[in-house]
């Protein structure tokens, strides 16, 4: 069974964490820096779900290469819309955001398939791996990304809050707005339909047959 692998984001991701350099990027907003009060909320923001909110991405069908950019555009939004945001509903702001940015870069043409995972690997992983147990996990992550891409965007969703990433399905259900057993049933359709899509892929790749 293909196992649910997690990745981080590569250490250059940091460079979101400083709102001033984030407000330089936003050409259509206020030039001047956010009071003092909104940048600390912002860079708690950041501290508090970067990480998440990059995995969430990766999940959802963002090539490692794109994730920087892609969270880079969901911290973004949060800076132009931090008012906006209720303390509480920070996580489920970004990642009701990180939905459309995810969808956006499939639009657009940017899923690739991409074959330097390698940063995001080491990344993850404890200690310093040898290159052996490097390209296990990258087979792991692309194995783990196609089955992803092969499941129902719904579906999708539901499994990697709860699977990859550890969400109580009460706050899934309040990130998505759906009733409790709307998530449980999803979860449940999630599970099977992963490991029927991990299975054909594993008997694909074990015969040595390519990508459907």
């Amino acid at each position: 069974m293909i196992s649910a692998t997690r990745s981080g984001p590569p250490p250059r991701a940091e460079v979101a964490r400083d709102p001033a350099v984030t407000a330089r990027a936003d050409r259509a907003g206020p030039g001047a820096p956010p009071p003092s009060s909104s940048a600390e909320r912002y860079r708690a923001l950041v501290d508090a779900h970067f990480n998440f909110i990059w995995r969430s991405l990766r999940g959802l069908g963002v090539p490692a290469g794109s994730a920087d950019d892609a969270a880079q555009h969901v911290f973004l939004i949060a800076y132009q819309k931090l008012e906006e945001i209720a303390p509480g509903r920070e996580r489920s702001f970004l990642f009701g955001t990180a939905l459309g940015v995810a969808a956006n870069a499939r639009r657009a043409g940017a899923r690739r398939r991409e074959r330097c995972d390698d940063d995001a690997m080491a990344a993850a992983a404890d200690g310093a791996p040898d290159p052996e147990r490097l390209v296990e996990m990258k087979q792991a992550r692309e194995l783990l990304d196609e089955v992803l891409d092969a499941m129902e965007d719904d579906l999708r969703v539901a499994f990697v809050l709860f699977e990859l990433e550890g969400v109580p399905t009460e706050e899934i259900s309040a990130m998505l707005g759906l009733p409790k057993g709307t998530v449980a049933s999803r979860l449940r359709r999630a599970r099977e339909e992963f490991r029927a899509i991990a299975r054909r892929v594993q008997a694909r790749a074990q015969h040595g047959g390519g990508k459907r």
